[in-house]
């Protein structure tokens, strides 16, 4: 059974740096390289929003509110997805989570980013 499972967040100082990972348990290489992956994040009182995706081929797209700032990249061998995130902002603070665009899987628990404003 596939699981996400979210690592990396933390507090940290505005305009600092966090780099989150994303693994698919229980996924193959195969199937996972086939996947178009996205980063969402989830701001207290507001619904859950993409933030940032990479598809099978590594195109990828930003949302407006973090273009030029994050990141998104795989390593499917790894079967992970990452989003580095800099010069972060009091705004950016939210639970991150991570799921296939097109065909989501189970929400994992989210990793925690805290940026004080």
């Amino acid at each position: 059974q596939k699981r996400l499972v979210e690592s990396g967040g933390g507090l940290v100082q505005p305009g600092g740096s966090l780099r989150l990972s994303c693994l698919v348990s229980g996924s193959i290489f195969s199937v996972f390289s086939g996947y178009d992956m996205g980063w969402y994040r989830q701001a207290p009182g507001k619904q859950r929003e993409l933030v940032a995706s990479i598809t099978s081929d590594r195109i990828t797209t930003y949302a407006d509110s973090v273009m030029g700032r994050f990141t998104i990249s795989r390593d499917n061998g790894k079967k992970k997805v990452f989003l580095q995130m800099n010069s972060l902002k009091g705004e950016d603070t939210a639970v991150y989570y991570c799921n296939n665009v097109r065909e989501p899987l189970a929400w994992g628990q989210g990793t925690q980013v805290i940026v004080p404003s």
